[in-house]
């Protein structure tokens, strides 16, 4: 057997199945008219922004990421729970910009910026993170031309990393950022320029449970900014502080201590350098703000034996479901959380491998898993799905297509 992942607090079973704010699973999917579906619980991410906040210090503004979660309704409903936007192409921009958020609320980093994409940023009064000396001066070219001042940060490779991240970001040669030694100099040649100088960036990397490593994390990223401000001869105007707070999705997770995390953070503030003093202070967050609210459901379309084993075959999978598979990062797979939807509140009876529907044993949603009795037309619940599934699994893969969604 091999365990499956935490479920996340706030589900229950109405009548036997699980229920997403209040509503069943089959009633989601026949409102759905097909499976497979991503359920997102607008209440989940209200309730997970506002605990947030209260392990906070007053001071700390927050950012979505969109690149966890860009599904319309739901990045409309964050934008007004957040302080402001993260986003990583041209194609981010149009999102945020059809959704009506304004541009002085969007910040978009991510190397390798097309000109067409600079030029579209610098129109709508995006804040560029600019992620090369390079990309600075085509900004300040391209805004030359346009006849507009360009809101320009730097984002900084740190010469130190997140400890125990899922994903490192920072330290030692990266494809992110300027490396933190030559900031000084890029942030004066851009100032020197006229450009409105938004601050620095610093993200060190993602999807840490550890709160020691954050609360030493910020606290060098805080002296870092303190160090660069200091030798360019400037007050920051903003510090993206970066995020990192993970969601626990294996078995043995477990939550972050964001409160640890919030008082290590008050105590830093009250003595902050005189560089940082009057400065934005932002964390940015995407996984942390919305991971847990979504569910993946799809239906169960073949029960088979083999060689002794159960599969449970779905009409889902990897190409909704990347990371669950364990092809997004994993180096030995272990099973997210995940249950079956319609018999939620029963007790596990067999071992099963729950599977996806394509032609590839890498699809794959649990191996061995202690479950309760499921057949054909269950559904299965894939927990944890509220981020990374839509936005970063390949739908195209085999002509499959993308899931529903919906945000209730």
């Amino acid at each position: 057997m091999k365990p499956l992942g935490p479920i996340p607090a706030g589900f229950e079973a109405i009548n036997g199945e699980l229920a997403i704010s209040g509503r069943r699973a089959s009633e989601l999917a026949e409102q759905a008219g097909r499976t497979p579906l991503f359920v997102y619980s607008a209440q989940m991410i209200e309730d997970r922004v506002e605990s947030l906040r209260a392990a906070m210090p007053e001071r700390i503004r927050i950012n979505f990421a969109i690149k966890a979660n860009s599904f319309a309704p739901l990045l409309e409903h964050v934008a007004g729970l957040v302080d402001g936007l993260d986003i990583a192409s041209g194609g981010e921009l149009a999102m945020v910009k059809a959704a009506g958020i304004s541009g002085d609320r969007v910040s978009f980093a991510g190397p390798g910026k097309r000109d067409e994409e600079l030029e579209a940023a610098i129109a709508a009064g995006v804040t560029l993170n600019v992620e090369s000396e390079n990309e600075a001066r085509r900004a300040l070219q391209i805004a030359e031309k346009l006849g507009k001042t360009p809101r320009l940060a730097i984002r900084v490779n740190p010469d130190f990393e997140l400890k125990g991240s899922g994903m490192k970001m920072g330290g030692g040669a990266k494809p992110f950022g300027v490396d933190a030694n030559r900031v000084p100099a890029l942030a004066k040649e851009i100032v020197a320029a006229g450009c409105e100088f938004r601050g620095l960036h610093i993200f060190t990397g993602s999807q840490a449970l550890d709160a020691d490593a954050l609360i030493e994390t910020q606290a060098n990223t805080l002296a870092l900014a303190d160090r660069i401000a200091s030798e360019a001869g400037m007050i920051l105007p903003k510090l993206n502080m970066g995020g990192g707070f993970g969601i626990p999705y294996f078995h043995g997770d477990t939550p972050l201590d964001i409160q640890r995390v919030g008082a290590a953070l008050a105590e830093r503030f009250e003595n902050l350098p005189e560089t940082l003093t009057d400065a934005e202070l932002y964390l940015e967050l995407g996984r942390y703000l919305v991971g847990e609210a979504g569910v993946y459901l799809t239906r169960i379309v073949d029960r088979k034996e083999s060689h002794g084993e159960t599969y449970l075959v779905t009409d889902g999978g990897l190409h909704h479901q990347l990371a669950a598979s364990g092809n997004f990062g994993q180096v030995v797979r272990r099973n997210y959380p995940l249950a079956i939807a319609t018999h939620f509140d029963a007790e596990p009876t067999e071992l099963a491998n729950v599977v996806g529907c394509l032609c590839t044993p890498l699809d794959r949603l649990a191996d061995k898993a202690h479950l309760p009795h499921a057949e054909v037309g269950d559904l299965v619940a894939v927990f944890c799905a509220g981020a990374y599934g839509a936005s970063a699994s390949p739908s195209a893969f085999l002509g499959q297509g993308p899931a529903e969604e919906m945000l209730i």
